[in-house]
């Protein structure tokens, strides 16, 4: 259902459903309400149908929600700059997957089991490949490089994303508010926790931890393409990113 192409219009009346309006409304109703919430029956209730007119689309919730997960992610964005711009690539490419997790932060808890991906998924991997395609990177490192750059966007976004009010959700705030808490309340046993609450911000332009990690990310990728570059048995320092502004 994800690879097929779609069915060419056909005259006489429209079908009263179609897989695309299923999938619409379920993101709909999980970008409303979560994940848990959409089932074959509550995205039914929302046509007026029976679950049973949703199965002569969909088989079930498992091919439904991949469907949304394709949907969801959409095609990637086209990255600007010339051949040689792969960090500035890179990065766009990263913000472009916080924008699509905090639109649909549903995608993370969806995104996180093995499965056959969609047309959408696999074109935002070959986004990221094609940013170092002019590198000198193997194509191994290559792909490794852009799954820790997705992995910083995913695990960094489980802190920031809302979630909608649910069983056992709670916003970033007060997990923050709690977790601090009870390292001030243990303080003997998380010295270095409560150190880390407590200090003063540094002077100067800080960066947040999405930023921070793409950088930490972009660093490492430059100084295994520096080193690719001065051939083997050379190590080289990659090149200083430019500070902001």
């Amino acid at each position: 259902m994800l690879w097929k192409e779609s069915p060419r219009a056909r005259r006489g009346p429209r079908p009263a459903l179609s897989v695309e309006r299923i999938v619409e409304a379920a993101i709909a109703l999980a970008d409303e309400q979560g994940l848990e919430a959409v089932s074959m029956e509550r995205v039914a209730s929302g046509f007026r149908f029976t679950p049973m007119a949703l199965y002569r689309y969909v088989p079930g919730k498992a091919e439904l929600v991949d469907l949304m997960i394709d949907r969801g992610l959409g095609p990637p964005p086209v990255l600007a700059g010339d051949k040689d711009a792969w960090r500035a690539k890179l990065e766009q490419w990263a913000r472009a997957l916080w924008d699509v997790f905090h639109r649909h932060p549903w995608a993370l808890e969806a995104t996180q089991r093995l499965r056959l991906m969609g047309p959408h998924e696999l074109a935002w991997l070959e986004a990221g490949l094609g940013a170092l395609a002019s590198t000198r990177l193997s194509l191994e490192a290559q792909r490794s490089a852009c799954l820790v750059l997705l992995g910083h966007v995913r695990n960094t976004a489980q802190f920031s994303v809302t979630l909608p009010r649910g069983r056992g959700n709670v916003s970033s705030g007060q997990w923050g508010a709690a977790t601090r808490t009870l390292i001030q309340d243990h303080a003997e046993q998380y010295p270095r926790l409560l150190a880390v609450l407590s200090a003063p911000p540094e002077s100067g332009a800080r960066e947040d931890t999405l930023t921070f990690g793409i950088q930490m990310v972009l660093d490492g990728i430059a100084t295994r393409i520096a080193e690719r570059e001065a051939g083997p048995g050379t190590r080289r320092r990659a090149p200083a990113r430019k500070p902001p502004g």
